[in-house]
């Protein structure tokens, strides 16, 4: 693609954008900036609860004046995919899912799930297939927190 056609097509496009309403949610006057810190978390149950909340935390803010309130049950399963020759497991699958509900002082309330996975290896060392394991369901709870936040978000302008 030539360098005009690149021009002509991002001028076309943002010029779409803005005729259609499109306003960035970080942006000033963006709906995420009026959700910072009205958001009260339930309290972990367990480690990868914690990864959650803490990401949640990060991309919500920690609660000052919360008038919402979010659950988030989240399960979290291994299953083995990878197998040596002499049949020991080489790889695994941390499968994951929430269910979420937001739900505010008025009544209002959102609701959502999301299923994703990771993976790591196990290797010969009991030590670094711990630490692999630990760090691939660190990721996981972070990438559902993602799909959390990037829900409620979508629905930020109803709250």
């Amino acid at each position: 693609m030539s360098s005009y056609n690149r021009r002509a097509f991002c001028l076309t496009a943002l010029a779409a954008l803005t005729g259609c309403g499109f306003q960035p949610v970080y942006g000033p006057g963006g709906d995420a900036n009026g959700l910072r810190g009205r958001i009260n978390f339930a309290d972990p149950a367990d480690e990868e609860g914690f990864e959650l909340v803490a990401r949640l935390e990060d991309r919500l803010g920690q609660p000052a004046n919360a008038d919402l309130d979010l659950y988030a049950e989240l399960f979290v399963t291994e299953e083995a995919v990878g197998f040596l020759s002499d049949g020991t497991i080489s790889r695994y699958n941390v499968l994951g899912r929430v269910n979420w509900t937001l739900t505010g002082n008025a009544g209002q309330a959102l609701a959502g799930d999301g299923r994703l996975f990771t993976s790591y290896s196990a290797t010969s060392t009991t030590v670094a297939t711990i630490v692999a394991q630990r760090d691939a369901r660190r990721r996981l709870a972070v990438i559902l927190a993602d799909g959390i936040v990037a829900d409620i978000l979508t629905a930020a302008d109803t709250l």
